[in-house]
């Protein structure tokens, strides 16, 4: 609830520090005094717009504190802990300070903070009800939460069912598209695959195939090389005669020699073995050339093929047996994404029937709780003098690609001010007094669907009087005993149920005139119902009229 206002330099308001308290709170004062210059600071604490004509004239800054207390489940505390601000024992300070200028600062708990962030938090602290006023009942964003507050509608398992249908939908689309997109290629990547499988590119085939190229380009001349080295070593007076005959003389004077010829025959055979060794190697070189004359044509064939589908699919030869790798690995995943984008749209199409049948069974609850909201807003229009009027809860489908975690529907309320007019919303058909008293009705009925702890009724009574206005004063008693209840009234029926009681007026100071406010006892407030029965001079039958609707507030 709202704790204190503090007030620097606002309007008519020099300094100003307010403490309030649970319960029905009501100001008072003349028509001037400056209770709506309350209204507007606290409005700009809340995070509303600013303007410079707030400042007080002479003033470069006007400041506006206000200080809440919350409990530590409250949504407030859920903001703070997003912003990274920490909640001081469930205490919430909100302060703005607005230059001459126009330029705005805002603070949360001491910490600098975005006007944003202080309009959230005033959302969810404060409601104002008041003609002119579009927030809160007056805002149909509003009206779903509320009603569901009001009938306990279940409602968490369809968020969460909602989350669950929206993932699956995503995924769903985004396999299906990605699907779509590899059908796209598949025919062309299938013939790609199939032309390299048909080739068989090896690891390190291109070295070996150039290779073999280079040595078929030159058979020619290497098996004119090869001959000739051949005749060289075997043919007339070729070195394997030389060293025949070579042999044969050591041999015969061997014995002669005394061992002196031993190692150069030993050296002479070693030769003609080596001798015999190479023109073998060199007759099997040479058959080895001996291959089919289309033996080159079918290399270069082979190699050229290599190279031209490495170019095409913009590859080296020897990234190609990869290349293939990756084509079947993707085929199997367009095999596998067909089946597994099956899957996703089997599973969101179940996900989305789990949400309908949860959105029904919401949608039956808040049927049913519209029902007793309507007689019960009833209920409370006949002692506001509203008897002849009618409040209803609409819900309305919503086509499914407006469906969320709230449901499939929309709420909204609408009322008749009189039998045959046409139902409409709250700030378009009731004149100001009415709207007051439907606000304050509905709030009587909603109180525990509300997350504001503080309720501020701007001039409920405005255009009532006599018995409507005890009638709203009666209403407003009743619910200051379950949240706290601010009111600014000039009834005095209203203001005899207040558990506290503030008089604004305005003061002549030194060199301007300023808007003092003071909390009254039994004996002052007596008297200020008392001049709010007369007027300007208070007569001792309005002093006794005053004790009498204060006695009877109390009793």
């Amino acid at each position: 609830m709202l704790l204190g206002l503090t007030i620097r330099d606002v309007v008519l308001i020099d300094r100003l520090s307010l403490a309030f308290r649970d319960g029905l709170c009501v100001l008072t004062g003349e028509t001037g005094a400056g209770k709506s210059i309350l209204l507007d600071a606290l409005g700009l604490a809340l995070g509303r717009r600013a303007d410079a004509s707030l400042v007080r004239p002479g003033a470069a800054e006007a400041s506006v504190t206000a200080e809440f207390s919350v409990p530590p489940e409250h949504p407030a505390a859920a903001i703070l802990r997003a912003a990274g601000i920490a909640a001081d024992g469930g205490t919430i300070i909100l302060r703005r300070a607005l230059a001459a200028d126009g330029r705005s600062r805002a603070f949360v708990n001491d910490e600098p903070a975005s006007v944003g962030l202080l309009r959230q938090l005033g959302d969810c602290l404060v409601e104002i009800q008041g003609q002119g006023e579009q927030r809160g009942l007056l805002d149909p964003a509003t009206h779903r939460g509320l009603l569901d507050g009001f009938g306990a509608v279940p409602t968490a398992e369809l968020a969460a069912a909602w989350r669950a249908w929206r993932d699956l939908r995503r995924r769903a689309a985004e396999a299906a598209k990605l699907l779509a997109e590899s059908r796209a290629e598949e025919d062309l990547l299938r013939h790609a695959h199939a032309e390299l499988e048909a080739l068989a590119p090896e690891e390190g085939e291109e070295d070996r195939l150039a290779a073999r190229r280079s040595l078929l380009q030159n058979a020619e001349r290497l098996g004119e090389a090869i001959d000739d080295a051949l005749g060289e070593i075997e043919g007339d007076g070729g070195a394997q005669q030389s060293l025949s005959r070579a042999l044969r003389r050591l041999e015969r004077a061997r014995d002669r020699a005394q061992g002196l010829l031993d190692p150069a025959l030993a050296a002479a055979e070693r030769a003609a073995a080596e001798t015999a060794e190479a023109a073998a190697a060199l007759a099997e070189a040479g058959r080895a050339l001996e291959l089919d004359p289309k033996a080159l044509e079918e290399v270069e064939e082979r190699l050229f093929t290599l190279r031209g589908i490495a170019r095409k699919h913009g590859v080296s030869v020897a990234d190609l047996p990869a290349l293939r790798e990756r084509m079947a690995e993707r085929l199997g995943l367009i095999d596998d994404g067909a089946a597994a984008a099956e899957f996703l749209a089997r599973e969101a199409e179940s996900a989305r029937a789990a949400f309908v049948a949860g959105a029904e069974r919401v949608s039956a609850a808040r049927r049913r709780a519209a029902a007793r909201l309507d007689q019960a807003v009833a209920r409370e229009l006949a002692p506001l003098r509203l008897d002849k009027a009618q409040f209803r809860t609409v819900l309305t489908p919503l086509g499914e690609e407006d469906w969320g975690e709230h449901g499939c529907e929309r709420v909204h309320f609408e009322v008749a001010t009189n039998p045959g007019a046409p139902f409409g919303p709250l700030a378009r058909i009731a004149s100001g007094g009415e709207l007051s008293r439907f606000m304050l009705a509905l709030k009587l009925v909603l109180a525990g669907g509300s997350a504001a702890p503080t309720l501020i009724f701007d001039e409920v009574d405005s255009g009532i009087g006599g018995a409507v206005a005890a009638a709203v004063g009666e209403r407003l008693q009743l619910l200051g005993a379950s949240v706290q209840v601010l009111v600014v009234t000039h009834s005095p029926q209203v203001a005899a149920r207040g558990a506290h009681h503030w008089r604004v007026a305005k003061r002549q100071a030194e060199r301007a005139t300023v808007t003092r406010v003071e909390e009254l006892d039994d004996a002052t407030r007596r008297e200020e119902i008392a001049r709010m029965l007369s007027g300007t001079t208070v007569t001792s039958e309005a002093r006794a009229a005053a004790a009498s609707l204060i006695d009877g507030a109390r009793a």
